[in-house]
């Protein structure tokens, strides 16, 4: 069971680890009922999955108010908000349209993510209603152009995008540039050398 960068880089405390113990478990229970994750990695779910989504913190330790697209599984969104639970002014709205994923985020919230909201409603619904957060995270939801027509709304006044992408991003990117601008930093994930957390501001579109 790898958690080298929860107990390393983030060093998080004793109550956070058993908090994100008691998630992995709900999460397994869970799996053997609906469709969370890709099965093939469900044997790797500390760091494929929560190790993966931590890393988010590393990069923008500030974090507090983030709005996670696509919650399904619960990551980035629960992982992040299990971390933060203790942190004053933390806010972590999950938007989720999918009602068994939704049932599954509430159980979740119950288990070990008190502070989130949860937003059962298709993500163009949701977002206009949110309060303008300082992150929008997602995770395995889709290409880099349609994620910038789902959260232009934050992404254009303010807010910041945290998108993990895999080996295919710079085609995303290169898609992307011919009907936005936008500020871009790429980290490297510190998960996957093939992958990346693209982080995206000042949204425009041309």
């Amino acid at each position: 069971m790898d958690r080298k960068l929860l107990n390393g880089a983030l060093n998080v405390s004793r109550e956070t680890m058993q908090r994100l113990i008691a998630f992995e478990a709900l999460f397994e229970q869970w799996s053997k009922r609906i469709n969370l994750i890709a099965h093939s990695t469900k044997d790797e779910i500390w760091q494929r999955h929560i190790e993966d989504s931590a890393q988010l913190l590393l990069i923008k330790p500030d974090m507090r108010h983030l709005v996670d697209i696509g919650s399904g599984g619960g990551f980035p969104g629960i992982v992040l908000a299990a971390i933060l639970e203790d942190v004053d002014g933390t806010r972590v709205d999950l938007v989720e349209s999918n009602r068994k994923k939704t049932a599954f985020l509430m159980a979740a919230k119950g288990q070990c993510a008190r502070s989130v909201n949860i937003h059962s409603k298709r993500i163009e619904d949701a977002l206009p209603s949110i309060q303008t957060p300082n992150y929008v995270t997602a995770r395995a939801l889709a290409a880099l152009p349609k994620l910038f027509e789902l959260t232009q709304c934050h992404l254009s006044n303010g807010a910041v995008g945290l998108f993990h992408k895999g080996r295919g991003y710079r085609e995303e990117l290169e898609e992307s540039h011919a009907n936005w601008d936008f500020d871009l930093v790429i980290h490297k994930s510190r998960i996957d050398t093939e992958s990346v957390i693209l982080e995206i501001a000042n949204l425009k579109r041309k």
